[in-house]
């Protein structure tokens, strides 16, 4: 559901498989990891490239993709998100979903009897985070198979700049989880969730807030931003 399901000792296992899997894609290797598995992805909201990205990768490692959208699924009659898991369940391998409200996914994995995983809410994007680190492992930690490939590597600044949104949530997650050096810069009025901050800096992140993008993004190692407008907010694009 969120980054902090993942034990910490798992990460580093975790991102050198995947720096492994994306070298032997580009070297034309295969893997049959999902044969005869079937995995649902349910998007409530619209997407372009987590659904692409999700699709391929099942395929890719030999699985099914079923693609289903609010609209074109017994969601928009207004079906239980746990009836829609236990359906799926019944037909599905894994199902992911991408939604609005994280009560939405974290009641969908409740009642569903097969892995779930996040794709996105407005509160936390766990799967681009996981993504975002293990470009920086590839930037800063050293080539795969030498030690610590997996390891997200220590004493960088990191910027985030932009609203206070899912993807700051999760930045904020990785902060605590990884004992990252972040800096946000977010307007006034639209600053992350205080608690999320304050789990974080208890963990051992060190989290800072500005609304300077400038201060943020002086001595950053890594710079992350986003659309300034998510998803669901376009009507308030001109006051933002």
């Amino acid at each position: 559901m969120t980054l902090a399901d993942v034990a910490p000792a798992a990460w580093p296992a975790l991102l050198r498989r995947a720096r492994v899997l994306k070298a032997e894609r580009a070297a034309g290797q295969r893997h049959h990891a999902l044969a005869g598995k079937t995995v649902a992805l349910v998007f409530e909201k619209a997407s372009t490239r987590t659904r692409v990205s999700f699709e391929v990768g099942v395929y890719e490692l030999g699985g099914h993709a079923v693609v289903l959208s609010a609209q074109g699924s017994q969601i928009a009659r207004g079906e239980p998100i746990e009836d829609t898991a236990r359906v799926l369940s019944g037909y599905c391998h894994g199902i992911v979903l991408r939604t609005f409200g994280q009560d939405r996914v974290v009641a969908l994995a409740g009642a569903a009897a097969v892995p779930v995983i996040n794709g996105l809410t407005d509160q936390h994007h766990p799967c681009q985070l996981a993504a975002d680190l293990m470009t920086v492992v590839e930037r800063f930690g050293g080539p795969v198979g030498a030690p610590g490939d997996g390891v997200v590597p220590a004493g960088l600044r990191y910027a985030w700049i932009g609203d206070g949104n899912n993807m700051a949530h999760s930045w904020i997650e990785a902060a605590g989880l990884f004992g990252l050096d972040l800096v946000l810069a977010c307007p006034d009025g639209y600053q992350p969730d205080p608690a999320l901050v304050a789990a974080a800096r208890a963990r051992g992140g060190r989290v800072e807030l500005t609304s300077d993008p400038m201060v943020a993004a002086r001595g950053a190692d890594v710079v992350s931003t986003d659309v300034w407008a998510s998803m669901g907010q376009e009507e308030e694009t001109a006051r933002r």
